[in-house]
């Protein structure tokens, strides 16, 4: 037998991926070759920021000491058509059953659930073309090049989730620690008291040499829990990812086919796929007498509604091997459910990246927003009449010309454009 103990765990990040180099102007110069023509190189492309499944890693908690991650920069390019060097990619290391979502949108982004599974958050800036790149036969010295895209950044919220075969679910005290720490070697907390388990644990039960399950008690479900009563909504989390359920019902509850009924509500609220998750239930605490004499009654009263309950006790081990046999039963005939960002690819670009919207700020001056001219601009080298007039071709190419005009814009009004203000003339 093995033990594993994990809690809910989750963290908030903010990541950047490395900017792409600077293409160069630049033109051969050799002796005996006064006019070599341009020869400017472009930049090398900035890195990416990617999460890796690391089977050694059981919590995200490397992640609290330290909240911003950036990747390398590209490097510039050079004379002789020389491309800068690639930015090494950030590779974050995470453990199993990590989900990532876009900490503004809620969005989710991955669900690494495998080995070695990788996630691209951010992809890094391409680097700037060089001014070898613009030579054409009409224009064979072009003076204008390209900077690096900026990189890409955004905050991102990660929450560890357990993956177990088996969830064992039950309203409060219904002995769901102590199952776990009598068929494995885990060792919850346990006291005869409502929310002694505060958060989840796990255990391996070793059946043969051949035949283990990984159970998870998921702490206990009580009214109200799809809403986050009793941290219910946390926990509920979990149950998605297992594969089977085993439902054990406090025998000495004052009415247990009510808290059967309960705990099944407050699972088809939360997400109707586990209500629809095979289920052994189970009645425990059959070493005391009380509800020993009672065993009969529960037992007709769960078969009149369609349920077929076992006796264990998990002092005396009664049933306990009949409950794992039933368990692994269930779990080899669940059919198998895709992970949460199934369809979802590893990097989406924004649908509306070439959108943008005209304003004025407090000062008068004109304000364009907008992801793909904002990115324009910062690739300008403002400093080549060539490289400036190539930005203003974007800008018509946009219909950001257009707009500032049927906006009001006047000769000599400033326009800002991410960081930079020009000088807007019709």
């Amino acid at each position: 037998m093995s033990e594993k103990s994990m809690f809910l765990d989750e963290v908030k990040i903010h990541v950047t991926s490395g900017r792409g180099g600077d293409g160069v102007v630049h033109f051969r110069r050799e002796k005996y070759v006064p006019r070599g023509g341009p020869d400017g190189g472009d930049g090398g492309r900035g890195g990416d920021v990617l999460l890796r499944v690391d089977r050694q890693l059981s919590s995200l908690s490397p992640f609290r000491r330290k909240r911003h991650f950036h990747a390398q920069d590209g490097t510039p390019g050079g004379g002789s058509r020389k491309t800068g060097r690639d930015g090494e990619p950030l590779v974050l290391r995470v453990p199993r059953g990590t989900m990532v979502k876009d900490a503004a949108s809620d969005e989710t982004l991955g669900d690494l659930t495998s080995d070695d599974q990788t996630l691209v958050i951010c992809r890094g800036g391409r680097g700037g073309r060089g001014n070898a790149r613009y030579a054409t036969s009409s224009n064979q010295a072009p003076r204008m090049a390209q900077r690096g895209e900026p990189a890409d950044e955004r905050w991102i919220r990660m929450e560890l989730r357990l993956i177990a075969d088996v969830g064992i679910i039950g309203v409060p005290n219904a002995g769901k620690s102590t199952l776990l720490s009598a068929v494995s070697r885990a060792r919850p907390k346990i006291a005869d008291y409502p929310f002694t388990t505060l958060q989840p644990n796990l255990g391996v039960a070793e059946l043969d040499d051949e035949t283990s399950l990984v159970l998870a008690d998921i702490p206990g479900l009580i009214a109200g829990a799809h809403e986050g009563a009793g941290l219910g909504a946390r926990f509920l989390r979990h149950i998605r990812r297992t594969h089977a359920l085993v439902h054990l019902i406090n025998g000495m509850a004052e009415d247990p086919l009510a808290d059967y009924a309960q705990v099944n509500t407050e699972l088809a609220l939360f997400d109707e796929r586990l209500s629809r998750k095979a289920q052994v239930v189970a009645v425990s605490k059959m070493d005391l007498p009380d509800v020993r004499q009672r065993w009969d009654d529960l037992d007709q009263a769960f078969r009149a509604v369609g349920v077929t309950p076992l006796a264990v006790s998990a002092v005396t081990g009664e049933g306990v091997r009949e409950l794992l046999g039933a368990a692994v039963q269930a779990v080899s005939e669940a059919e198998p459910e895709p992970p949460e960002d199934a369809g979802l690819p590893v990097y989406r670009p924004e649908a509306d990246a070439r959108a943008f919207e005209v304003g004025r700020d407090p000062d008068g001056t004109w304000r364009v927003k907008g992801k793909a001219i904002e990115r324009a601009a910062d690739m300008t080298y403002w400093e080549y009449d060539e490289a400036v007039r190539r930005f203003q071709r974007t800008l018509t190419k946009l219909g950001v010309e257009s707009a500032l005009k049927e906006a009001g814009a006047q000769t000599g009004d400033n326009v800002r454009i991410g960081e930079y203000e020009l000088e807007w003339q019709d």
